[in-house]
């Protein structure tokens, strides 16, 4: 009995203390959902009130900062600059003409400037801001804020646009920025919700468009306030996004300005490629444009003068334009010939002035011919028949091959717009694209660097580049990303016999440098940077047996688009080459004349830094090659920058 008693306490005991545990977890968490309740209710009342009602919390992206672009010594080619707007929301300007009106005496708006912004603002909700004038200087937009009382739905801004210090210096290179158009989201599968944020800019051409994705960077977004229609009521906060990345490139921009400056005037082409790694120093196209002028709305009077100029100044010719090669293939064709051993550097042809093959008489340049020629002075003198001659028993086909070794007939991958593959032709080629069979005489054609054959100006620097060092070397243009060095150029050995290739190298410094070669006059009497280098001439023409018994039309008789595109390439200096060159003026007429002496300026002024001395000219042409430096635009220097390069 007692002890059934004490079990009885004991229980008793047990079940109090249980009690008491359990009071006071109920006790604790009742405080805590107090607490949290009074937090939810009191402090963060207003936030969910907003939540609660229609939803009304909405997240917006935030444009990030385009990265910037340098050329290879830090000197800013693209970068962005403060940009003072004027922009209108419709809802909140009540007569949207008068408000226009209003503005436009105050700011200078053209009628286009107008035109383009009621079209905007009709496309646009009326809530949307929309731009009606921007690039102003602070002094007008002062002007605006001052009467902001008399301008409603009228708001000063303040952004980021793109700019190109250099002006049309490197249009054709960097290309420009514009807003993003129903074209531009049509090519894209699932286009990023920042690109339908209004006058987003994207690049459209050259460097801007091919590396957009590193450029662009990443959007940040803001949280916003708005009421049921969706206006802005108030910004809640922000996550700032992530800048563009900053681009390199491998071009000197005090020898890209020399080149467009030594071009202008022509409707020509020139590249400049380091042999040590593959950089492109250079790569004008003549003539140019201001891409700012696209960047801030180019008008229409002056986008039809550029379309109709007949020098096409928006057409990229070093990477874009291809053109029949001309003697400057002749290289080509001789070491596919060396190579093959159909034969020998020191064998000879009989040149009378042309060559007959299938009925058909295949003129050389000199009516009178050369006489007999070896390897040497078929290039020294720029012999035709020579290469007739070997092309007909080394055949198309290993022709063709070598090109393909050297560069030609091959897309470049580089970050340019429209760069060009070129044309090879092999017979397949012909019985598919042409629908016949091919003939010796698309052979000899061929040879001499005419008939179907067709290069870029990049394409020709190229094959001059592993002419002269025996390397694969690639053309490279991005030198950096974000401080991080990109994969050389440079190339490993090409599988071609490095004696035959010193043989046409010693070929092409007959050229320029015997008395008797077709680029001596000019020839560079520095001896530490003299040139090897060969002339070239495309017909654009037929030239028929009437004409030639009567006499072939001289090239300044004839109307400017009907004269031969006039070639050179050459790489200096000859014994420790650095630089390859090639340049085409369009319908200039004789390589020797008209692109040669371009061609030497050019080398002269890679390889020195800076504008050539005329103690590298021959004694007779200082005085004229001066007066010729001293008309020249070029651009003082800029000084150089410090690439943005992240951890």
């Amino acid at each position: 009995m007692k002890h059934s008693q004490k079990d009885t306490e004991e229980s008793a005991r047990r079940i109090t203390r249980r009690g008491l545990i359990l009071g006071g977890a109920q006790v604790t968490f009742m405080a805590v959902l107090g607490l949290r309740m009074r937090y939810m209710q009191v402090e963060q009342a207003d936030q969910f009130r907003l939540l609660a009602e229609e939803n009304r919390i909405n997240i917006r992206l935030i444009p990030p900062t385009r990265g910037l672009i340098f050329d290879r010594n830090g000197t800013p080619l693209a970068q962005n600059e403060q940009n003072y707007r004027i922009v209108i929301v419709r809802e909140d300007a009540g007569d949207v003409e008068e408000a226009l009106a209003r503005v436009a005496r105050l700011v200078p708006l053209s009628e286009e400037d107008l035109a383009r912004a009621r079209k905007e603002i009709m496309r646009r909700s009326a809530f949307v801001p929309v731009t009606i004038a921007d690039r102003l200087s602070w002094e007008e937009v002062a002007e605006v804020a001052v009467n902001a009382p008399a301008l409603p739905g009228i708001t000063p801004e303040v952004g980021l646009s793109r700019s190109y210090p250099m002006g049309s210096d490197f249009a054709h290179v960097i290309g420009y920025v514009g807003p993003v158009s129903d074209y531009d989201l049509s090519k894209l599968e699932n286009p990023e919700p920042v690109l339908q944020i209004p006058r987003f800019q994207i690049g459209k051409s050259g460097v801007e468009a091919k590396t957009e994705d590193l450029l662009r960077g990443k959007a940040g977004n803001k949280r916003i306030e708005v009421n049921a229609v969706g206006r802005v009521i108030r910004e809640l906060d922000r996550t700032e996004g992530q800048a563009g990345a900053d681009l390199q490139l491998t071009i000197d921009h005090g020898l890209q300005n020399f080149m467009q400056a030594r071009l202008s005037g022509e409707s020509a082409a020139a590249v400049v490629l380091d042999l040590n790694d593959g950089d492109l120093l250079g790569i004008a196209s003549a003539p140019t444009f201001d891409p700012n002028k696209f960047v801030r709305g180019i008008s229409v009077g002056d986008y039809r003068e550029l379309t109709e100029n007949p020098y096409r100044p928006l057409a990229n010719k070093t990477v874009q334009g291809t053109y029949p090669p001309g003697s400057t293939f002749k290289m080509v064709t001789a070491l596919a010939a060396l190579q093959d051993g159909v034969i020998t550097p020191g064998e000879t042809v009989w040149c009378p002035g042309y060559l007959e093959s299938g009925g058909r008489r295949f003129h050389c340049w000199k009516r009178g011919g050369h006489g007999h020629v070896d390897l040497n002075k078929s290039l020294e003198q720029s012999c035709d028949v020579f290469f007739y001659d070997i092309a007909r028993r080394v055949g198309i086909e290993k022709i063709t091959a070598m090109a393909n070794t050297l560069g030609l007939g091959i897309r470049h991958d580089l970050p340019m717009s429209a760069v060009a593959e070129g044309l090879t032709p092999t017979k397949d080629w012909k019985s598919i694209y042409r629908g016949g069979d091919w003939v010796v005489g698309d052979t000899l054609n061929a040879a001499i660097g005419q008939g179907f054959v067709l290069a870029s100006p990049l394409q020709l620097a190229v094959m001059t580049g592993r002419i002269a060092t025996g390397r694969a070397v690639t053309p490279r243009l991005l030198k950096s990303i974000d401080g991080v060095e990109q994969a050389s150029g440079r190339g490993e050995a090409l599988e071609v016999n490095p004696m035959l290739l010193a043989h046409v190298r010693k070929g092409m410094y007959a050229v320029s440098n015997s008395r008797r070669g077709t680029g001596y006059r000019t020839r560079v009497v520095d001896e530490t940077m003299q040139l090897a280098g060969k002339t070239g001439t495309s017909q654009v023409r037929n030239i028929t047996a009437a004409e030639r018994a009567r006499g072939v039309f001289r090239n300044e008789d004839l109307p400017w688009n009907r004269r031969d595109h006039a070639l050179f390439v050459c790489f200096a200096p000859y014994d420790n080459p650095r630089v390859a060159v090639s340049v085409v003026v369009e319908h200039g007429g004789g390589g020797s004349t008209a692109a040669a002496p371009v061609a030497r300026d050019i080398a002269l002024r890679a390889l020195y830094g800076t504008v050539p001395p005329l103690t590298a000219y021959p004694q007779n042409q200082r005085q004229a090659v001066g007066e010729l430096f001293d008309k020249l635009p070029l651009r003082d220097p800029a000084a150089p920058q410090t690439v943005r390069t992240r951890v």
